[in-house]
């Protein structure tokens, strides 16, 4: 069930030189499932016993344990390195031939690749391309990569990769299986998270988040740095043995994507060299000291969060309440089921009121005559939201103030996140009128962060390294702003 919230742009995984490596990306893409539920997609790399290369591939709709439930898939992806994907279709479709990894053969030999993030020159690039002569077998962005590849002038496929990303603009996180290396990739703004870490058997990976070397048992090396290319082969033994190329040789200002520590990660994940955890937490920390509730009455306020991905942030938040001497207690307040399925039995209006029930059940005992604080991350329509508002007050409670770790969303992003038409975000709904947004939620406060307020948030972090594109219209990239949606995703 869509809870109304940014949809995930995709999470990347490769492996090479450790046993099992098809084994090993399908557990890095269970951990990386936050990031795309749509579709999954491993490729492995084999050679054969006289030396000849090949890639297998499977890759399917549905989520990863879904793709991968027969374990004699895994009998055919058999190699000594692999690449994986999880999707949520922004730019493309959701159309089989758009799942990745994508494959090629071409006159350099054998190549697979699966991107993260979204190209802002991908049309242009894209229409010289077909004038050109070439043939696109799928409408996502990530195939102009491979063409631009496949034409470059350069013999070694390290300075193909190299070139063809120097065109490209945009956001990508990207890793890519060469006949014997593992490239990783990343925008000179450092959009998208991209680490590298060690196995226990002395073989490397290459993954979106940190949570995928934990699931193998491996080691965090480092981030993959904005505007790197970090090559891996075979006969790499160390981090000390990587091969790194600049794909400019200017360096730009990095523009990590806020929205990462606040909603898209995972909180046990280290991103952009900080734990994601900690983030969280400091959200929750800030908005407290700037937007605090008090009981009228003087009781004890009662703080709970929409779970999952705001919890944390509803620690620092009732922590910080304490602090300022704020009598609070933070406690469960929606039971939040993990096993929903699609809820199509009834239509309309009573379809998203019998969703938000299936997805979400109040605690009577919690509730019942308290002031309540509603902390959650982000309110994109506001639609679903209206719905728990209106579950949580049949369970009575005094007051309802709802608290957001982030501004209002009021603009398109075009790097990765797919949020719905400017005119349905609900801030450009009501002309970002936050008390006639507070009348239609129907509660008795709310209160936004503002991107100043998120920026302080951000521990040990330079301020002017994060994108706020969605909530400021401060795009760091050249974009077409007038655009629309549809053009920009057909």
């Amino acid at each position: 069930m869509n809870i109304d919230k940014p949809k995930c742009y995709c999470g990347v995984f490769g492996i090479i030189g450790s046993e099992g490596p098809a084994v090993k990306a399908y557990y890095g893409l269970h951990s990386l499932q936050h990031r795309g539920q749509e579709a999954a997609g491993i490729a492995t790399l084999h050679e054969s016993e006289n030396g000849k290369k090949s890639f297998s591939i499977h890759k399917d709709n549905g989520l990863v344990n879904e793709v991968f439930k027969d374990k004699d898939v895994f009998k055919s992806l058999k190699g000594f390195a692999a690449i994986g994907h999880n999707r949520y279709s922004t730019t493309g479709g959701s159309s089989i031939k758009n799942i990745q990894p994508y494959i090629v053969n071409y006159k350099s030999g054998h190549l697979a690749l699966a991107h993260n993030g979204n190209l802002t020159n991908a049309k242009e690039l894209r229409k010289e391309l077909v004038n050109e002569g070439a043939i696109f077998q799928t409408t996502s962005d990530t195939e102009v990569i491979l063409h631009l590849i496949a034409r470059s002038k350069f013999e070694d496929q390290v300075d193909q990769v190299k070139d063809a990303l120097s065109q490209i603009k945009g956001a990508y996180s990207i890793t890519i299986l060469t006949d014997d290396k593992l490239i990783g990739a990343r925008d000179p703004y450092g959009f998208k998270p991209l680490c590298v870490g060690e196995t226990k058997d002395n073989g490397f990976i290459i993954s979106s988040e940190t949570c995928a070397l934990d699931i193998n048992f491996s080691t965090y090396i480092r981030d993959v740095e904005p505007g790197e290319i970090l090559v891996i082969d075979r006969e790499t033994k160390s981090p000390e043995n990587f091969i790194s190329h600049r794909i400019h040789e200017e360096r730009r200002t990095h523009k990590h994507c806020i929205f990462e520590y606040i909603y898209f990660s995972r909180p046990d994940s280290q991103i952009f060299g900080q734990n994601v955890d900690k983030m969280r937490r400091k959200l929750g920390k800030v908005l407290a000291q700037k937007h605090p509730v008090v009981d009228k009455d003087g009781e004890k306020v009662i703080v709970f969060s929409v779970p999952d991905s705001s919890n944390t942030c509803a620690i620092g938040y009732q922590d910080h309440l304490v602090k300022q001497g704020i009598n609070s207690k933070l406690e469960i307040g929606l039971i939040r089921s993990h096993y929903v399925g699609r809820t199509f039995i009834l239509p309309g209006q009573e379809k998203r009121e019998v969703g938000v029930r299936v997805k979400f059940n109040p605690v009577k005992g919690v509730i019942e005559g308290r002031t309540i604080v509603l902390v959650d991350d982000s309110i994109v329509r506001g639609t679903t939201m209206k719905q728990l508002v209106k579950l949580i007050k049949e369970a009575n409670p005094k007051e309802i103030h709802l608290r957001i770790s982030s501004g209002p969303i009021l603009h398109p992003c075009y790097y990765g996140m797919d949020f719905p038409s400017k005119d349905e975000l609900i801030a450009n709904k009501f002309n970002q009128d936050i008390e006639k947004i507070r009348e239609y939620l129907e509660v008795d406060s709310l209160e936004y962060m503002s991107v100043d307020e998120m920026l302080e948030a951000m521990v040990n972090q330079d301020p002017e390294h994060f994108c706020t594109a969605c909530f400021s219209g401060k795009y760091p990239t050249k974009v077409n702003t007038a655009i629309t949606k549809e053009e920009y995703e057909d």
